[in-house]
């Protein structure tokens, strides 16, 4: 098997330093979201610490080089969230940050759904959601008759589990024992459409990864020290079981008014309310209290 001959410089990279970097994906949504006039908030602000983790500590990559063939893999199945996911590359060196102020603007590389012919770091071009886990799965067999040794790392959506292609998909990698296979799901609870369990309930899940025949992890998403443990702990690339790893995480973790409000979906804050979230964020997360809108007068 090919070895990664490429160094890792974050490899040390700690919990308060992935909570700032957090922080830096919440700011810069929000930030994006008023240049588009639009963006999906809740949905990124939710996989905050997973990407953060991800990306500067987890994943075997170099900016520097970017198409270096032994780098791991990440599917960003949940593509609504590239808003979140634009502002990392930039800050790994991917490309300038001066790019992303021209964000879903004609002509712009950077669309509301990442596109990786055209976004330099990206492996996987988003749309329909229910895809990724699938094509995670091509890009794991072309590692083994490669011969290399890196994982596929695919992020989802928990509404997309209500789509059948997931549990095809599910049932494939389970089959061709591709134990480099990690499927993340951002068990936020709500879809577009309302909380997952009234549109397509998918619990228990654990147990259903289980049932396919992965090794499957429920942790909090939002503890990084959770996430560096159980992603640090995953078994070696090989034949086995593929890995599932269930993130309980909050929709729109981190503004009261957005935290598991089916109104914050998409949206587009202006004037004082822009600036009260953003000094909201700026202050980082505090304890979760289920937010009660006053009422009106």
């Amino acid at each position: 098997m090919t070895e990664r001959l490429h160094p890792d410089p974050r490899a040390n990279t700690g919990a308060e330093t992935i909570a700032d970097r957090a922080k830096f994906i919440r700011t810069e949504t929000l930030r994006l979201t008023r240049i588009a006039g639009a963006g999906h908030y809740s949905s990124t602000f939710s996989c905050a610490e997973i990407l953060a983790a991800l990306y500067y500590r987890i994943l075997a990559i170099d900016p520097s080089d970017p198409y270096w063939e032994g780098r791991d893999r990440f599917v960003m199945s949940k593509g609504h969230a590239a808003i979140g996911l634009y502002p990392v590359l930039a800050d790994l060196g991917y490309f300038d940050p001066a790019e992303l102020e021209t964000y879903t603007r004609l002509g712009s590389r950077y669309g509301d759904h990442p596109d990786m012919k055209k976004v330099r770091g990206l492996d996987f071009s988003a749309g329909s959601l229910g895809h990724g886990l699938s094509v995670a799965i091509g890009i794991a067999l072309a590692a083994r008759v490669k011969a290399l040794t890196h994982r596929t790392y695919v992020l989802l959506g928990d509404g997309e589990l209500s789509e059948g292609q997931v549990w095809e998909a599910a049932s494939a990698a389970a089959h061709f024992g591709l134990q480099g296979l990690v499927a993340i799901v951002d068990r936020n609870g709500l879809c577009i459409d309302g909380h997952t369990e009234d549109v397509m309930a998918i619990e228990p899940v654990h147990e259903r990864f289980a049932a396919f025949g992965w090794d499957v992890t429920r942790i909090d998403g939002h503890d990084i020290p959770a996430l560096i443990e159980t992603l640090e702990a995953l078994p070696p690339p090989g034949k086995g079981r593929p890995q599932a790893i269930i993130a309980d995480t909050i929709k729109g973790r981190g503004v009261r008014r957005m935290e598991m409000s089916l109104d914050w979906h998409v949206g587009n804050l202006v004037g004082e309310d822009y600036d009260d979230v953003m000094a909201e964020l700026e202050a980082g997360l505090q304890p979760y209290v289920p937010y009660e809108p006053e009422p009106a007068q």
